[in-house]
């Protein structure tokens, strides 16, 4: 996904896509280290939330608190997509404190 070509980073996401869990530890790794290019920051956070594993639930978490608004986005679909009693908490406690609607 690192790729200059458009279509090698495309094709590459739609394999991540489809086996997401497979590679959630790693997909999760590369978001932590990734400071640089903020699209591949939204599609690593989009294929976690794919993963829909329950370790990526404290990657959620931060996201909501920050301030950049796609990465709210994914973090709040990745919540969804959980559908876990904490990952509920943690989407209320977000209403609650204002950090989504």
């Amino acid at each position: 996904m690192r790729a200059d070509e458009p279509q090698v980073r495309e094709d590459a996401f739609d394999f991540l896509r489809e086996h997401a869990d497979a590679y959630v530890d790693d997909l999760i790794a590369e978001f932590a280290a990734e400071r640089d290019d903020h699209d591949l920051r939204c599609r690593l956070l989009e294929l976690i939330a794919e993963a829909r594993s329950p370790a990526a639930l404290d990657v959620f978490r931060e996201q909501l608190e920050g301030t950049d608004e796609p990465l709210r986005f994914w973090a709040v679909r990745g919540l969804e997509m959980l559908d876990t009693r904490a990952a509920e908490q943690v989407l209320d406690a977000a209403r609650e404190g204002g950090w989504i609607s």
